[in-house]
C-alpha cells in the first residue's frame, strides 16, 4: 500500500474534527501518531527529553541559549562528549529521513576523520520521495556523525560536526 501526502492530510483533518484523544496508524513502513496531549508518545517511543541529548552538546553559547536540539530520532548510543567550540554543526534543512549513503548497500558519503570541502556531499534527506543532497558547507574534517542512518530528523537537528580546516 502506498500512502500519499493527501492521505496523511485527510487523516489529520479526520483526527482534528473527531473527539479522539489519539490516533496511531501503522501500515507497513509508514507510521503516523497524532495526539491532543503534547507529552504523549507512541508505545515504545523514548520519553521526551528535558535536557540536551548526550551526543549534541551545544557547539557554542548561542546554541546553549537556544535550548536542546529538537527531535527524538537522533542517535544517542555513544557517551556524552564535549564538543569543541570551533566545530561546526551541520543541521537538517528540513524534516525527512536521513541517509548516509546514496543508495542502500553503497558506502556512506563521508566517514569520521574524512577531510571535506564546502561542496562535499555528506548525506541525503528524503521527504515524500524527494531527496535533498546536503553539502558540508565548510572545509574541514568530519568529527562526529550524530544521527543513525535511515532515521527521521526534524528541521534544525544536528547531523554532523565538522572541525574547520
Amino acid at each position: 500500500m502506498n500512502i500519499e501526502p493527501r492521505d496523511v492530510d485527510s487523516l489529520i483533518e479526520l483526527f482534528e474534527s473527531s473527539g479522539w484523544d489519539e490516533l496511531h496508524l501503522k501500515i507497513q513502513d509508514f507510521e503516523l501518531f497524532l495526539s491532543r496531549d503534547p507529552d504523549a508518545r507512541p508505545a515504545g517511543a523514548a520519553p521526551p527529553m528535558t535536557a540536551a541529548p548526550p551526543l549534541l552538546p551545544a557547539a557554542n553559547a548561542a546554541a546553549s541559549a537556544a535550548g536542546p536540539a529538537a527531535g527524538g530520532a537522533l542517535a544517542r548510543d555513544e557517551p556524552a562528549a564535549a564538543i569543541p567550540t570551533n566545530w561546526v554543526a551541520v543541521t537538517a534543512p528540513n524534516l525527512g529521513t536521513f541517509y548516509r549513503s546514496p543508495k542502500p548497500g553503497s558506502p556512506a558519503f563521508v566517514e569520521i576523520g574524512q577531510a571535506v570541502s564546502a561542496e562535499t556531499e555528506i548525506c541525503l534527506i528524503e521527504v515524500m520521495k524527494l531527496f535533498t543532497t546536503l553539502k558540508a558547507g565548510v572545509k574541514g574534517t568530519i568529527r562526529q556523525v550524530c544521527v543513525k542512518d535511515a532515521v527521521m530528523v526534524e528541521y534544525g537537528d544536528t547531523l554532523f560536526y565538522i572541525e574547520p580546516a
